[in-house]
């Protein structure tokens, strides 16, 4: 089964075909970091106004990729939630009128099950249940995953997303944006002990996040620096962060999978290519006797072939969509 699928969440546009779910026969992704860049931070009306300049071309390079045509293509599937409203508008109803004039089934996907789905693709051997652990941009969750469309939320932060905490802080840091390999080529070498940082605990939910507070703390610690005249430890600083994220994320993902009653952990999401947050996952793992599943870099961040791998699994379970499919901000997994 041959699926041709679109993801536009935010300021990466997006076409891929995959076939069976599992085979990516082309991925083509346009990046828009560069332009917003400028600004330190995604535009979200510049953002849908160059999906809406890139998608029908990107359409046309994943097919011409992948050997085939628009008359082989078995379904459309599309990203509809949770994103920038803006941006998954265009694809939601660029892919809604694919559907309707190849007249294909049109198959609507959950962001971050695409993210998770991305090891699927990477790990052949993967099957449910496991627990996810979805770390990026705008999302940070510990996602109880007993079944390829069959998913819940056991943990996630209170505030902002840990991808959020690294660009934020890199910002300030006078670091390009995004600033999750910024911050990370500064860490390189860092003290990580430099700077004592907060980690959260939630007093009712042991699974639950927050990095409001890290954020503030690194931010303020940045700031005060500069009024006083004092030399800061930019590389310290940015290890310290990447400490504290981790030490959020890394121990509440092993306990999860622990409570649970999973031997199987599998990372997500832009975050998840973070080097100080992979090697603790792999060393925790390790000690738990946890298998742990890390998707390579090409499939970390947005991408088509994700959506199109998982709206494979929604196809089998009977997920369709018809035109009056519409795009949500926010979506529960």
């Amino acid at each position: 089964m041959l699926i041709l699928a679109f993801e536009s969440s935010c300021d990466e546009t997006a076409a891929a075909v995959v076939r069976d779910g599992r085979e990516v026969l082309s991925d083509a992704v346009l990046s828009q970091a560069d332009m917003h860049a400028i600004y330190g931070g995604v535009v979200p009306e510049i953002a849908s106004r160059k999906h809406v300049e890139a998608i029908a071309a990107l359409t046309d390079q994943a097919l011409t990729q992948a050997g085939v045509t628009k008359r082989d293509i078995d379904a459309v599937a599309v990203t509809y939630g949770p994103g920038l409203i803006g941006a998954l508008l265009v694809g939601v109803n660029f892919a809604k009128s694919v559907a309707y004039a190849l007249d294909r089934p049109l198959i609507p996907v959950h962001h971050l099950r695409g993210h998770i789905a991305a090891n699927y693709i990477a790990f052949p051997e993967l099957e449910p249940p496991f627990i996810g652990l979805c770390i990026s941009g705008g999302n940070s969750m510990l996602v109880d995953v007993r079944g390829y469309t069959e998913m819940s939320i056991i943990g996630a932060t209170r505030d902002d997303a840990a991808g959020e905490c690294f660009d934020k802080i890199a910002r300030v840091l006078g670091l390009p944006y995004p600033g999750g390999k910024p911050m990370q080529d500064l860490a390189e070498g860092g003290d990580d002990k430099k700077y004592p940082l907060p980690r959260a605990k939630i007093a009712d939910s042991v699974f639950d996040m927050s990095f409001s507070g890290l954020k503030t703390a690194a931010v303020n610690l940045a700031h005060n620096a500069e009024q006083k005249g004092e030399t800061l430890d930019r590389s310290g600083l940015a290890a310290s962060v990447a400490a504290a994220i981790s030490e959020e994320l890394v121990p509440r993902a092993v306990e999860a999978a622990r409570r649970c009653g999973y031997d199987t952990l599998a990372a997500a999401g832009g975050v998840a290519a973070n080097k100080r947050i992979r090697a603790d996952l792999e060393k925790a793992c390790q000690e738990q006797n946890i298998r742990l599943y890390l998707p390579p870099l090409s499939l970390c961040g947005d991408n088509g072939a994700m959506i199109g791998c998982q709206g494979y699994y929604e196809y089998l379970a009977g997920v369709r969509a018809d035109m009056s499919l519409n795009a949500y901000a926010n979506l529960e997994i």
